[in-house]
């Protein structure tokens, strides 16, 4: 055993000596915290008082404690108590009665039971899917409202009582509510966060501006080439710690942090069992590390391409797609019902797929239609595209209003597979589609959209209102939960002033 710096010195003697010492030298007056039960690797101040083996003990220098430093063992650092009450190590009864009293489309309220304690019960701890506490009330209050949740999701809440001594109670019964459909008018913004330096702005992910709702942090990558599962992401300009800390105090500020996998460099091929575990394996460690609220499939180039004789989006059988498919919905039950998913594919995957469907077109069909049941939002990359035949037959040009409402309609009408009739690609819901945009001309090769071009767009979409363009909405009465933009990138949108977000931000805050 090893004692903490000064601590550690050659032979018994030395120790005893300074045990001793510290028994004059601790100061009578010091108030005792009384820190429950003994453990590890937590950081302990001279006056906490622990108890250990049925006994009471009190904290003469502050440490760190590590396994193999229990106070019996170390009286260098404890000292058993003697003549006063041994601290107090009972916990309070397990709340009764949880009951979920209302809900919203990102809430849920809770009220239980007050529980009992021997010394009486300081707060209550509320988790949510069996995970880390999602709320906490103080002063004995039995009721909390837990926020942040994603909608149109059900989640399991359990509740647990403490004291001052830190002591938790058993967990309480489970109760399971789902939230509800957000308001037509609740529009976001996705931005993707990209960890490397291109020429724009340099800008920590703490400081992206409160104006993007879901960001997505870009990108986690294969460890050796398109052929390797094993997926890999640190902070380019932060020290893991750092990162970590943003990434929760956006999240505490209510917003969504992603991981988002591929990019035009990122290129992933799950061809078989053993590289989709390694995808699954290492992908989950970065969500754990980080804290990742979801995850976006951002595949690109030949990450998704249908092999010969593979025709029916519905039952796909190209092995590298069957793998996406299969990785992706492990994880997410992995991760439980408030896990968020996001897809960023190019029109050609997309909307291409209705003109012809095979190799690269249409190849991202059978991984959306498979997931719609969990997909959050599909923001399909309305730039770096050639023109894309419409549901009218007419073939539309990025960077103009008709494009986008032609090709958002798409989504939300469904089109012909590869023209076939009976081979219908089906609608998503309007709150499931965003337009993705760049945020500046440097931003993207092609596919840049004025503000006043991307609003006239938006306003034929949300509410009918024409703008003389060719395209004729499917739909005349448009579509007003449709969900909003999405944006490469928040470092773009940056160097050019945020011209992007704060545009679009303000007309979004005043859409249906």
């Amino acid at each position: 055993m090893q004692l903490p710096g000064h601590l550690h010195r050659t032979g018994l003697a030395a120790l005893v000596v300074l045990t001793t010492l510290l028994s004059f030298l601790l100061p009578a007056h010091v108030l005792a915290a009384d820190r429950g039960a003994w453990a590890p690797n937590i950081p302990y101040t001279v006056g906490d008082i622990v108890s250990h083996g049925g006994k009471g003990y009190d904290c003469r220098q502050s440490h760190h404690s590590i396994v193999g430093w229990e106070p019996p063992n170390t009286p260098a650092l404890w000292l058993e108590r003697t003549g006063n009450p041994p601290p107090d190590t009972q916990a309070p009864s397990a709340p009764p009665s949880l009951t979920s009293t209302a809900k919203t489309h990102e809430s849920v309220s809770l009220s239980w039971g007050a529980a009992t304690d021997n010394v009486g019960v300081t707060g209550y701890e509320v988790f949510t899917n069996g995970g880390t506490a999602a709320s906490a009330t103080t002063s004995g209050a039995t009721t909390v409202t837990v926020t942040g949740l994603a909608a149109n999701t059900t989640y399991s809440f359990t509740a647990k009582a403490r004291d001052a001594a830190g002591n938790r109670s058993a967990v309480s019964n489970s109760v399971s509510a789902t939230t509800g459909t957000p308001p037509a008018g609740n529009k976001i913004i996705v931005g993707y966060w990209h960890n490397f330096d291109n020429g724009s702005t340099n800008i920590r992910l703490r400081d992206v501006s409160a104006k993007y709702n879901v960001i997505q942090v870009a990108f986690a990558e294969p460890v050796g080439g398109p052929g390797s599962g094993r997926m890999a992401f640190a902070p380019y300009n932060s020290s893991i710690a750092d990162f970590k800390a943003d990434v929760a105090l956006l999240k505490s500020q209510g917003r969504k942090v992603l991981i988002s996998i591929g990019g035009a460099n990122g290129t992933v091929h799950l061809d078989d069992a053993t590289t989709r575990q390694d995808f699954v394996t290492s992908m989950q460690a970065l969500i754990d590390t980080y804290g990742f609220d979801g995850l976006d499939l951002d595949l690109e180039g030949s990450s998704l391409s249908l092999n010969g004789g593979d025709t029916d989006f519905r039952n796909p059988t190209t092995p590298r797609i069957v793998n996406v498919i299969q990785a992706t919905r492990q994880l997410l039950n992995q991760n439980g019902p408030g896990f968020i998913l996001t897809m960023a594919p190019e029109t050609a995957y997309v909307q291409g797929g209705m003109a012809a469907y095979g190799g690269p077109w249409g190849a991202y069909l059978p991984v959306i239609h498979a997931l719609r049941d969990r997909l959050t939002y599909l923001h399909v990359q309305h730039y770096n595209t050639g023109t894309v035949m419409a549901l009218d037959g007419r073939a539309y040009a990025q960077s103009t209003p008709d494009f986008h409402v032609a090709m958002a309609e798409m989504m939300l009408q469904g089109f012909p597979v590869g023209g076939n009739p009976q081979a219908m690609f089906p609608a998503l819901r309007p709150d499931q589609v965003l337009i993705g945009l760049p945020s500046s001309p440097q931003a993207a090769g092609g596919g840049y959209t004025t503000p006043a071009n991307v609003h006239k767009a938006l306003d034929y979409l949300l509410k009918g209102q024409p703008f003389g363009g060719t395209y004729v909405l499917r739909n005349p009465a448009g579509y007003p939960g449709f969900k909003g933009l999405m944006t490469w990138s928040i470092n773009w949108d940056a160097f050019t002033n945020f011209e992007f977000s704060n545009s679009h931000r303000a007309y979004l805050d005043t859409s249906p």
